[in-house]
């Protein structure tokens, strides 16, 4: 076997002067020269003694060093004889050509859900500081942070304190229900409220517990890409269903579906209310075709212009409902957390499926959430934001009809946090969007949410997290542009 006596010295470098120890630095040099491939299988190291000396090291370094990498299984020790490296344990990349490398990385192969994710296009980035009129902000500068830093700090404070501990955490159960009830028309018991790291990580629990590869599931267009991108990875068949003026209408002739995704309380991203004639129609259809619906009350809390219609879950004559929300939207984007409300039957399959999911949540965050309901902060805090909000809307429809004229036609939202414009004039909203972005403006492109074959073009603009001053500044580079 070759020795490597005389070269070895010389190809390591210890400085006495190092953070590290000698025998640290010998033992992981010593480690790299092996994996690296210059010191090869089989070879014989000098011993101890010789490595002592010529390095000017005491035996005892180079013996620790020597005895931990034998311990890894680099190198192989038996009395009386030489450290010989352990076989197969080069990682040599010197060998290994460019394209050679390439092809190994292309060899990885990813599933079809996971290649089909960049031409889904979602989720939206942003990548840097949020920009006028980018959607589905709240604004943080508004939000009561004091308080909630208080809930906060009494969380943390309680939590050694804390025995039991189901990772639904009854306070915020039983307090997020007692608003639901009153203010969204839910028909439920605590129990049946989950609570999940995100209102998408929530969307895709129901998914994956509802559907299997094959199913039929509808879908809203334009609609939320979130759930297109769920029911897809769910295996679903998903289809578009265009809407109307009231919605999503049930159609004739397509395959009943298993799964049925809506927002009826301000449709994503067109913001209309499905009146209560289109709901109990979408109900009678879901009990006579044994369909579950998904109800997606991302932004129910703000509404503008009349009393809010009752949640579809709380009309509902049969557990084929199931609600989701979020905290994002009513407080700020940081509080991420979504809830689910599952039917009564269902509650020990979902609570299995969401701990066998990883979907669980901070028991002290479920318990500031809980406080913060509790005390009324909450509630204020939404009304507070609902006045704010309806201004900004007004100023935003104000400022759009100023700087683009008729080259936009917009509906006005009855309520939520962003609004539509779809482009009067033949344009490419995607183009119109990325533009906008160059100019510190974001946008989504209405094309980017649309799922069945029309050639509408627009823009969805958020206002909620924007003043008055951002407002004008923005729908004036927004006109600018689109002129």
């Amino acid at each position: 076997m070759p020795v490597v006596d005389d070269l070895l010295p010389g190809m390591l470098h210890l400085a006495r002067d190092s953070g590290a120890t000698l025998t640290r630095q010998l033992t992981d040099q010593l480690r790299h020269l092996i994996t690296e491939g210059r010191l090869a299988p089989g070879q014989r190291l000098p011993s101890s003694r010789q490595l002592a000396q010529s390095l000017a090291l005491s035996r005892n370094t180079v013996s620790f060093a020597i005895e931990q990498l034998a311990a890894e299984g680099y190198l192989s020790l038996s009395a009386g004889r030489r450290p010989v490296v352990a076989e197969g344990l080069s990682l040599d990349r010197r060998k290994m050509s460019p394209r050679s490398s390439r092809a190994g990385s292309e060899r990885i192969g990813l599933s079809s859900w996971a290649r089909g994710l960049q031409r889904a296009g979602w989720p939206p980035v942003h990548d840097g500081r949020p920009r006028p009129f980018q959607p589905g902000l709240a604004d943080e500068r508004e939000f009561p942070h004091d308080v909630w830093s208080r809930c906060l700090r009494r969380a943390a404070r309680t939590a050694p304190l804390r025995r039991d501990r189901p990772i639904n955490h009854r306070p915020l159960q039983e307090a997020l229900l007692g608003h639901l009830v009153v203010h969204r028309g839910i028909k439920a018991k605590a129990d049946q409220i989950l609570i999940v790291p995100t209102a998408q990580s929530g969307l895709t629990l129901i998914a994956d517990a509802l559907l299997e590869r094959g199913d039929h599931a509808w879908i809203e267009s334009p609609g939320y890409g979130g759930a297109n991108v769920a029911l897809h990875a769910a295996g679903a068949i998903v289809s578009a269903i265009p809407l109307d003026a009231q919605g999503m209408a049930v159609p004739s002739r397509k395959e009943a579906p298993r799964l049925i995704f809506v927002t009826p309380s301000h449709q994503y991203p067109t913001g209309r209310l499905m009146p209560i004639g289109r709901r109990l129609e979408l109900l009678r259809f879901a009990e006579a075709t044994g369909a579950c619906i998904i109800e997606d009350d991302y932004d129910g809390e703000f509404h503008y212009e009349a009393r809010p219609v009752a949640a579809l879950q709380g009309l509902a004559t049969s557990p084929r409902v199931f609600y989701l929300g979020t905290f994002s939207k009513a407080t700020y984007a940081d509080i991420r957390f979504g809830y689910l409300v599952v039917p009564e039957a269902l509650i020990g399959h979902f609570e299995l499926a969401q701990r066998h999911m990883g979907m669980l949540t901070s028991i002290a965050m479920q318990d500031a959430l809980a406080e913060f309901i509790a005390s009324g902060a909450y509630l204020g805090h939404i009304r507070r934001m609902t006045r704010l909000y309806k201004g900004r809307r007004d100023r935003m429809l104000q400022a759009l009809a100023a700087a683009a004229g008729d080259c936009l036609a917009i509906e006005a939202p009855a309520g939520g946090m962003q609004l539509l414009a779809r482009c009067s004039r033949p344009a490419n909203d995607r183009q119109l969007s990325a533009r906008l972005l160059d100019a510190d403006v974001a946008s989504r492109p209405l094309s980017s949410m649309l799922y069945h074959k029309t050639d509408e073009q627009g823009l969805f603009l958020g206002f909620a997290a924007w003043n008055e001053k951002e407002i004008d500044q923005a729908a004036r580079i927004l006109g600018r542009i689109l002129r």
